[in-house]
Formats: C-alpha cells, sequence, structure tokens
C-alpha cells in the first residue's frame, strides 16, 4: 500500500500433528510449493515490508524455507504454546519497531491471496484499530462467529460461548487481521488468559479494541480463500481449488488444454503463447513453456525449460535441469536429465538422455542411452551438432561425439568420435574387455558408491 509501511507476521509454529507426518506442517506442498511458500508469496514485499516468522523450537527447516523464500524475514521462536495472542508476541521486537501496518497471518492458509492482504489493510487508513478477515461458512459450526453492528465488528463469540441466535450466524472468523501499527501492541499485550485452557487468544483483540474506544471492522473474502490445512483430506482439498485456479490462468492466458481437468500444474508454471497440454500431464515446479510448444499426454516434467514449438511425448519425463531448444522432439518412453538439447533435436523414442549436452539437429535413435553414472560419480556426454546416433546404441560417459559423427546402431561408444567420423559397432570380445577394465578401475578406488 503506497506510503504505508507494513509488518507481517505469519503463525508457523504448529505441529500438525495431524498430518501424520514427520514433516512439520506448514512444509506440506500444494502445486509444487509449501504451503509457507504461498502464504509468504501473498505478503506484502518490496520497500517499507517486513515480515516475521514464529516457528516452533527444533523446527529448523522451517526457519531455512523462510530465508531461501524471503531472505529479509526475521524468525522468531514460540517455545510455548500458548495460544494465538501468545504466538505473535513472540515477534514482540518486530512489533516494537512500529510499522504503520500489522498484519497476523497463518502458514497453513495457503489459498490467501495478495489482494486480499491488501483489502485488509485498507480500513486501517481509515483510521480503523482493527480489521478482521471473515467468511460466510457453508457450514459454521466450530469457527467463531463476527457479531456485527452497522459497519463495525462488536465481538468475536466462539461456538461454545454462542447463544442459538449468534449460533445462526454465518459469518465466520478467519483468523487473519490487521491491526493500526500504533496501538498494536499495547491491544495484543492487554489480552489475557481467564479460559478454560489458560490461553492467550488473539480474537480477544476485539474487545480490547473497544474497550479503548477505537473501530473494529470486517473484510470479507472467500471461504476458499482461508481454508486451514490441519489433515492430509485438507491438503487434497486446498490441491484441489489451488489447481482449479491454475488451470483458470492458464487458459485466461491462452494456453490450450483439451481436458484441464486431468492436468497438473505447479504455482510457479510459466507458459508462452499459443501452448497445447494435452490431457493427463503433470507438470511439476520449475518449468516455462515458449511459445507454441505442445506437451502430450500422460508426460511429467519437472524443474525444465521448453523451447519455441518443442514437443514432447507422449510418455515422456523431463527431470530437473532439462532444457530444450526450439522445435526440438521428445518421444514417448524418453527419459532427459540435466541435459540440455539445443534447436531441432530429436530423441524420439525409448531412451535416456541425462548429463549431457546435445548441439542443434543431432538425431538419437531408438534406445539409445547415455550411461552417465559409473557406480561411484556422474559423467557428461557431449553430442555435437548434426551427431546421428543409432538406434540400440549407449555412449560411455564421459565421452565426446563429434559435430556430425555417425554412430553405427548397436554400438557401445567409450571412447571419443571426432567430428564427421563414423563410429560402428564393436565386438562381443571388446565390449567385454572394456567392462573389465572398467569395473577394474572402479575397484581400485579406496571409496564407496554414492549409490544410484
Amino acid at each position: 500500500m503506497p506510503g504505508r509501511t507494513s509488518l507481517t507476521v505469519v503463525l508457523a509454529a504448529g505441529e500438525g500433528t495431524r498430518m501424520r507426518s514427520s514433516m512439520p506442517k506448514v512444509l506440506h506442498p500444494v502445486a509444487g510449493q509449501s504451503l509457507l511458500a504461498h502464504v509468504l508469496g501473498a505478503a506484502p514485499k518490496g520497500a517499507g515490508a517486513a515480515l516475521a516468522v514464529v516457528i516452533g523450537p527444533g523446527h529448523e527447516p522451517v526457519a531455512d524455507e523462510t530465508k531461501r523464500l524471503r531472505p529479509d524475514a526475521v524468525a522468531f521462536i514460540q517455545h510455548e504454546r500458548l495460544g494465538t495472542a501468545h504466538a505473535v508476541l513472540a515477534a514482540r521486537d518486530a512489533i516494537a519497531r512500529g510499522a504503520d501496518d500489522l498484519l497476523v497471518a497463518f502458514g497453513d492458509t495457503p489459498l490467501i491471496s495478495a489482494a486480499t492482504f491488501e483489502r485488509l489493510r485498507a480500513p486501517l487508513k481509515d483510521g480503523a484499530a482493527l480489521a478482521v478477515l471473515g467468511f460466510r461458512a457453508a457450514d459454521p459450526t466450530g469457527y467463531g462467529r463476527l457479531l456485527v453492528e452497522g459497519d463495525q465488528l462488536v465481538a468475536i463469540r466462539e461456538q461454545a460461548d454462542a447463544s442459538a441466535e449468534e449460533r445462526a450466524i454465518k459469518l465466520s472468523n478467519a483468523g487473519v487481521m490487521a491491526f493500526d501499527g500504533r496501538t498494536a501492541l499495547e491491544v495484543i499485550e492487554k489480552i489475557g488468559n481467564a479460559n478454560s485452557k489458560g490461553e492467550y487468544y488473539l480474537s480477544d483483540a476485539v474487545a480490547i479494541v473497544r474497550q479503548l474506544g477505537l473501530k473494529a471492522v470486517v473484510i470479507e473474502t472467500s471461504e476458499d480463500e482461508v481454508r486451514g490445512i490441519n489433515t492430509k483430506a485438507q491438503l487434497a482439498e486446498a490441491e484441489q481449488v489451488m489447481q482449479t485456479r491454475l488451470r483458470k490462468a492458464a487458459l485466461d492466458a491462452g494456453v490450450t488444454m483439451i481436458a484441464p481437468e486431468t492436468v497438473y500444474l505447479a504455482a510457479d508454471t510459466t507458459f508462452g503463447s499459443d501452448v497445447t497440454i494435452e490431457p493427463f500431464v503433470v507438470i511439476g515446479r520449475g518449468v516455462s513453456i515458449a511459445d507454441g510448444a505442445v506437451i502430450h499426454s500422460f508426460s511429467h516434467v519437472v524443474q525444465a525449460s521448453i523451447g519455441k514449438k518443442a514437443s514432447v511425448g507422449p510418455y515422456a519425463r523431463l527431470r530437473p535441469g532439462t532444457s530444450l531448444g526450439a522445435g526440438a522432439r521428445i518421444g514417448n518412453f524418453v527419459e532427459l536429465k540435466a541435459a540440455t538439447l539445443e534447436a531441432g533435436v530429436k530423441v524420439n523414442h525409448l531412451s535416456y538422455v541425462g548429463d549431457a549436452h546435445v548441439g542443434a539437429n543431432a538425431n538419437i535413435g531408438a534406445g539409445t542411452i547415455t550411461c552417465n553414472y559409473d557406480g561411484f560419480d556422474k559423467h557428461r556426454t557431449d553430442i555435437g551438432s548434426g551427431a546421428f546416433v543409432g538406434s540400440n546404441s549407449s555412449l560411455v560417459a564421459p565421452v565426446k561425439i563429434g559435430s556430425g559423427a555417425y554412430i553405427g546402431s548397436g554400438s557401445v561408444i567409450t571412447r571419443d568420435v571426432p567430428d564427421d567420423a563414423l563410429a560402428v559397432e564393436r565386438s562381443e570380445q571388446a565390449n567385454r574387455e572394456g567392462g573389465a577394465k572398467r569395473y577394474r578401475e572402479m575397484k581400485t578406488r579406496d571409496r564407496k558408491p554414492k549409490g544410484g
């Protein structure tokens, strides 16, 4: 918001015991990103926007994820779990610096948007001391009800304390709040723990604000946007909502999806114009797809760059580090990993190309394998532009195939092949001798294999 500073405090200290996982709850993924990543991505950023994340003791992975996503963020530890207001005060030092707006959000609400945070801040500029995010619950059972008189929020009534009339109210508390930074610390410090659990609830801030003669208001959003994740079932529901959003955004941007409900996207997937995605495609994080590219059915793509008018699949797998040049063709049952394929390269059938560079317009025949792992280390294969590798060939790395070279079908290549050279099938005896020599070299190394 122009002209106003902000501090966003994200509460991420929960253990997530109902997730039945050793992983901290906020690190579980939706659309290829952690729950926490989605929230931090929506939080205000840029000049004048500070960020604090409250984590539990021993949750260093959450702190690491925070720093990876927002290096400007500060992590605070909530050593005891004594309620939401107690959690916010774990970041007291950051709050005391006095931002214009204090936002309190939760690390397990991945569907919240940047626009909602901005709407929540708007009433503070107009004089409100507190803005509470609310939603109309299809089934409000268990939620605190927001009691409104005119344009003001007068109370948050928890389910156990609500009258029959109040329980009929569908306007429910999402828990996300925005405080005027000038009075935020005073309000939160006044919250007590006179309740059955002896905990400090942030929802009591409404009563404190009213006692101080200040104004509290409600900003409404959709129920989907404030879904909290406590179980794997709720995680799956959030994934469905996010996928619907991502598919709609892709379609609105001009991507052709024949059966969008069968396509799975990541939150950071980027598309050029006139891209086509056929049914039953899974796209993981870190994927960019350039103009005119086609991803055919049953393909799986993660951390890869796909060039203009490239064709992938069907039944192709592009693993991390793959880059396809313009017009490259990757066919059925082809797997690529950490491989750069320049413009016009063809790998049409049943091949594995890993830790490799393939020059422009090279052709890799069916059944070709780059043998990149010797049991200890990964090695690279370089294939020059215009090279032709015949079917059922094995290229034993480290090895270089020159530009314009021709590799006969069924060859096992263990030595570099010069430009424009012809390499033909090695004899069975030579294959055995070469394999034995490589095995002896491996056995003499004084270290253990790293594993597959």
